[in-house]
């Protein structure tokens, strides 16, 4: 990507630009935050709002690099080591300081130490991470993660994993032993005893799975329209996490519609969305979704126009969704990953995305998109073509704006007599016969209850039979 391209992106997670040299603590946030994250590039001499090049004067570019480094050495820690270089655009010169995803983990202000002065990337801003985000970095750090850590709480044949034994032996046709366990990495030994990992208990349908992880559930949700005003309907999973994808993904089929196509000479059935597509979107919203992170569930939510997937979590560092077609594997939970590709739920690893990104090219009518929300991650599947349905107002608008006595025309004329007037007041150019097709009745009815209502005036008729209007009389 050219540096002109680049200058014209919003800022965001790996990209931001300061219009002058920020302040040390400013400099030091955003710096400990690319380290923590995925990295990133800050450009010294862009103005964000507006956006603009100002640039720097070519006589400043060596003190100004001079001060940048300085500032990362002296209030960072661990050792930050930036890559600085000035670059040209047009006929000035920027600083571009690019800054690598750290490996000592976590990266924070020395003034400030580690709890007050660790800080992430979310979205375009830097945010202070909590001590479940500095636990997470760590673990990171060590090459661990949150799912592997030891349960003291309960000992390990007192968890009910009955139906997970159950229905892993039943997926895998192997059973699942104290060794099985073991090898999984569901159990590990702590002081010559077997403790279970955090893992077991998210797989387990132990009372401790409520106590400890009451956010580790999927809220399903159908909608009315494309706003969360109105439930249509709603289902809240709690089942242990092996049984949770197949039920969100049931949900969804029982309130997408499915239709005949024809290909050839054969009629085939086809879903209005890739299906296969979002169950991969749920099984990884539910693989890799941060544990750690408590207050968040998962939420699947069907609008009319469209199915948004929402896992806390932000996205892993190396995975990149704008390159969806290429096998991409990094893995947050080490341990739930590899049983549930035992479980055959997940295909072989980094093929996800790719599943995802295949089936869409069946439906091109379907817009991909995705996004980072604060800690959460979000994928949508957006009908392109999607057309609001016009809103039903009722009669009561009769009321609002033309002073009609609706119960009074009902009382005297009938309710197809409202119908008419409905009709008539979104479309002033609608026939005898379309009225009666609408309505269902025969034409010479129509006819009768129109000239009833222009006898009482309440309907009039403004330019010729063909091309004129149909004009709702205001009362007084």
């Amino acid at each position: 990507m050219s540096l002109k391209e680049i200058i014209q992106q919003l800022e965001g997670r790996r990209l931001e630009f300061k219009e002058a040299i920020p302040t040390k603590a400013e400099l030091g946030k955003t710096i400990v935050a690319f380290s923590n994250d995925a990295g990133g590039v800050l450009y010294i001499g862009v103005r964000d709002k507006p956006r603009e090049v100002v640039g720097i004067l070519e006589a400043d570019l060596i003190n100004v690099e001079e001060q940048v480094s300085n500032s990362i050495h002296d209030n960072c820690h661990p050792v930050i080591i930036p890559n600085i270089s000035s670059v040209g655009y047009e006929d000035k010169y920027l600083l571009k300081i690019e800054i690598y995803r750290g490996s000592n983990l976590p990266y924070y202000l020395k003034t400030l130490g580690k709890k007050e002065g660790t800080f992430i990337r979310v979205g375009s801003s830097n945010r202070k991470a909590t001590d479940e985000i500095i636990a997470e970095l760590e673990r990171q750090k060590r090459n661990t993660s949150f799912d592997a850590d030891l349960i003291f709480d309960k000992p390990l044949d007192e968890i009910d994993i009955a139906n997970f034994t159950e229905f892993y032996e039943e997926k895998t046709g192997e059973k699942l032993d104290k060794n099985s366990l073991k090898k999984l990495h569901l159990t590990n030994t702590y002081q010559d005893k077997e403790k279970a990992t955090q893992a077991l208990v998210l797989f387990s349908d132990d009372l401790l799975r409520r106590e400890m992880f009451p956010y580790a559930k999927i809220e399903c949700g159908r909608f009315k329209g494309v706003s969360t005003k109105e439930f249509i309907d709603q289902k809240t999973i709690e089942s242990n996490i092996a049984l949770q994808a197949e039920a969100a993904y049931d949900f969804v089929l029982r309130h997408i519609n499915k239709s005949a196509v024809v290909k050839g000479v054969y009629t085939e059935a086809r879903w209005e969305y890739p299906v296969s597509a979002i169950r991969e979107a749920i099984r990884n919203a539910i693989v890799h979704r941060d544990y750690s992170l408590s207050g968040k569930d998962i939420k699947v939510a069907i609008y009319d126009d469209m199915i948004e997937i929402t896992s806390p979590g932000t996205l892993l560092p190396s995975i990149d969704f704008t390159e969806m077609e290429s096998r991409q594997s990094d893995i947050r939970n080490k341990v739930i990953a590899p049983v549930f590709k035992a479980l055959g739920i997940i295909d072989q690893w980094g093929n996800g995305l790719k599943l995802i990104a295949e089936k869409l090219k069946e439906y091109p009518e379907i817009e991909f998109k995705w996004f980072e929300k604060g800690l959460q991650f979000q994928v949508q599947f957006i009908k392109k073509d999607y057309i609001a349905p016009k809103e039903d107002k009722g009669f009561g608008f009769l009321v609002d704006e033309y002073g009609l006595d609706i119960n009074e025309i009902e009382k005297s004329l009938g309710e197809r007599a409202l119908v008419i007037l409905k009709m008539v007041s979104e479309d002033s150019k609608v026939t005898l016969a379309e009225l009666a097709e609408i309505i269902g009745v025969a034409e010479i009815t129509i006819k009768r209850d129109i000239k009833e209502l222009i006898d009482r005036k309440y309907l009039d008729r403004e330019g010729s039979r063909k091309t004129g209007d149909w004009i709702i009389v205001k009362q007084e």
